[in-house]
């Protein structure tokens, strides 16, 4: 796999946290110098690893959240 650059712009928040320290986080990012999207993943500690995860626009976060606010739970 080729190199991946990328820059964690802002930390939005954690949503949880495993038992070997690695956060599921959302944060706006910054990959390959692109304009920053919003990313929900796995991080280790030093922020250097990372496990798959999903990138977001803007408008599809706030779609996203529309949906989640439609939901009964």
């Amino acid at each position: 796999m080729a190199n991946l650059k990328y820059e964690i712009v802002e930390t939005v928040g954690v949503v949880s946290e495993g038992a070997k320290g690695w956060k599921k986080e959302l944060n706006l990012i910054s990959w390959n110098d692109r304009a920053p999207k919003y990313d929900l993943r796995d991080w280790d500690e030093a922020h250097e690893k990372m496990g798959k995860g999903v990138t977001l626009s803007k408008e599809e976060l706030l779609q996203l959240k529309e949906l989640l606010n439609g939901m009964d739970f």
